[in-house]
């Protein structure tokens, strides 16, 4: 095992989740951002972190390739959230913010090889993502960028129309494995992050052996779940067989009798999946009120701002939680990340972990757009992106393989703390550790994985008919 120095952030947790949770720090504004700086105008030059800027002026003739959505002046993407969810307003607008603001920023330099780039935005309110990907397919280059938490609806017709994307996350397996499909940061369902699992049985090697799992009654928080039964024993884990719980995903009328199954069952090291608030508060307010205070391990979407301003009791401070992006609140020490944080305060949006992700894919397209030069065409993007198999989105997270559609190997570990998120493990702050081992390969008979249907590529034949 290594550490390597902190120079990035990331991967998508479980995300999709039909609840505010996904969504911190954000206004109840659901117009769409804007996107109005013309391609010519001044700009920053320098690039994003690390990353020489993939924005510039054009250094030949353009061409329209007769691909939709490319004209010579002009390549018009599409992005979007679930923003204008009733149950949610704003739900995960953070995306949107991000994209919208790398527009202007690569606009501001001259656009993709002098092609302004025009952002069309799609909110899918959860239950429209199929009709906003009916729109988008007759309207835009690719997708970039996006997120939509019933994104597996919307699959069938992505692939009928053959849209590209990169998108900010996923939710669905078919999705994962997509066809003209790359992440920045893969969340495939053959193979998962497990280094949180190693970091936290080598601190506590006693309560991993008594863990119990709490999970909502959704894909995602499933799929989730059983990927941390399916790989965690390797790393030392023990899953106490009969203390498994599912809750509703809108929440359970009482978390008290959850609470008391786990005491009686003895778990000392709880892994929950779902959405932070309210659910996660709520029970760990029942297990305060019932004085049980295991460990608790959760995943990256417990990064928000909403959840760690609500910890005022202190009930949540034995709460961990993978990270593969690079905190916030380490910015000060990590030139992508400020970067981000600054472009979205300059822009008026909200900053949070889907917009750094958000961020990191726009940066993936346009790296490989760049590289089409004068003669730009979706193949021409796909085939590029295929080789990029080392990408930190210029520092902003651990380096991934999106090229194979692999996750990163590095993690760190925050624990909450008061109201304040504080890298545990690795140490000293400022550094990921990283191992191999710690990607781990999921049975293919497990039912997210049997589900995707992947042929020989990794890639989902659900809707290709493979």
């Amino acid at each position: 095992m290594n550490h390597k120095r902190l120079r990035w952030l990331g991967v998508v947790a479980v995300l999709g989740l039909l609840l505010a949770a996904c969504s911190s720090s954000r206004s109840e504004d659901t117009s769409a951002p804007s996107t109005s700086a013309d391609a010519g105008e001044s700009g920053p030059t320098s690039g994003f972190g690390d990353l020489a800027t993939p924005c510039g002026p054009a250094a030949g003739t353009n061409v329209a390739t007769g691909d939709q959505g490319i004209t010579a002046d002009s390549v018009t993407i599409g992005y979007g959230d679930d923003a204008g969810f009733t149950g949610s307003p704003g739900l995960n607008k953070q995306m949107s913010d991000a994209v919208s603001a790398m527009i202007d920023w690569c606009n501001q330099q001259g656009g993709i090889n002098g092609r302004e780039v025009v952002g069309n935005y799609y909110d899918a309110k959860i239950t429209e993502a199929n009709n906003v990907m009916t729109e988008a397919c007759a309207q835009v280059f690719m997708l970039v960028g996006q997120g939509w938490a019933l994104d597996g609806t919307a699959e069938q017709t992505r692939v009928s129309c053959q849209l590209p994307q990169v998108p900010g996350y996923n939710v669905s397996s078919t999705v994962a494995h997509g066809p003209l499909s790359y992440q920045p940061v893969p969340n495939p369902v053959d193979v998962t992050p497990v280094g949180q699992a190693y970091l936290l049985a080598e601190k506590y090697p006693q309560q991993v052996k008594k863990a119990a799992v709490v999970f909502g009654d959704f894909a995602a928080t499933r799929e989730s779940t059983e990927k941390a039964l399916a790989t965690y024993p390797a790393a030392g884990w023990q899953f106490i067989s009969d203390c498994e719980q599912t809750y509703p995903i809108a929440g359970a009328v009482q978390w008290a009798p959850y609470v008391q199954k786990l005491k009686d069952c003895g778990a000392e090291f709880v892994y929950f999946s779902g959405s932070p608030i309210p659910n996660f508060q709520n029970f760990l307010d029942a297990a305060a009120q019932a004085d049980y205070k295991p460990l608790w391990l959760t995943d990256s979407n417990f990064y928000d701002e909403s959840f760690v301003s609500s910890n005022t009791a202190g009930n949540a401070d034995n709460v961990y939680m993978r990270l593969a992006f690079v905190p916030f609140e380490q910015a000060s020490t990590n030139k992508a990340t400020q970067q981000y944080l600054d472009l979205i305060e300059k822009s008026g949006g909200s900053p949070a972990l889907l917009g750094a992700q958000a961020t990191s894919a726009f940066l993936l397209w346009a790296t490989a757009a760049k590289e089409c030069g004068t003669n730009l065409t979706r193949q021409c993007v796909l085939d590029n992106v295929s080789k990029v198999t080392k990408w930190t989105g210029g520092g902003l997270h651990a380096e991934s393989n999106p090229g194979q559609n692999l996750p990163p190997d590095c993690v760190m570990v925050l624990q909450m703390q008061g109201l304040s998120y504080v890298q545990t493990l690795p140490q000293p702050a400022g550094e990921f550790s990283c191992d191999p081992k710690y990607v781990a390969t999921v049975a293919p008979s497990t039912p997210s994985v049997a589900s995707a249907k992947l042929d020989t590529d990794r890639i989902s034949t659900a809707y290709t008919g493979g």
